[in-house]
């Protein structure tokens, strides 16, 4: 299934074609935007909490200043078409998914360790679990619009 790749020339190892097209396309560049939106809230969040209140609930601020640095590095990567940045890609948002899902789990069974919330507590309930869906459609989407699946598909 090709999805606009006019522009892609084969090399003559299997799996070395060039992806010529841009970024992302439409529904790509709606994940790529809401990224950047997470990325820009999620740093404003723990700039205020860690400056203001850090003493009250360091765990949460803390790892609302790790969420922050990984959809900033989420949304730099899957900006990029590059294979180390889809890699980076892969990597952030995989360890995004494993933190969501880490700490909402933590969260719930040890309430105790959040007496303020972070970005990935309750699964991202602060944030309309968006934190929670997001990695699975970034992941989707990187997955769908892979150059190698493509190439072979």
């Amino acid at each position: 299934m090709s999805t606009g790749g006019a522009g892609r020339e084969s090399g003559s190892e299997a799996g070395s074609a060039e992806d010529t097209r841009r970024p992302a396309y439409g529904a790509g560049r709606v994940l790529i935007f809401v990224y950047g939106v997470f990325a820009v809230s999620a740093t404003a969040r723990a700039a205020v909490q860690l400056i203001r209140d850090a003493s009250e609930a360091p765990l949460a601020y803390v790892l609302s200043a790790v969420a922050a640095v990984v959809y900033l590095a989420a949304t730099v990567a899957m900006a990029h078409n590059g294979r180390r940045m889809r890699r980076v890609a892969w990597v952030t948002v995989t360890f995004e998914l494993v933190g969501v899902l880490t700490v909402g789990a933590l969260s719930l069974a040890q309430p105790d360790l959040f007496p303020h919330a972070s970005v990935w507590s309750h699964f991202g309930a602060g944030y309309g679990y968006v934190p929670a869906v997001l990695p699975l459609l970034g992941l989707f989407w990187m997955w769908r619009s892979s150059p190698a699946r493509i190439a072979h598909g």
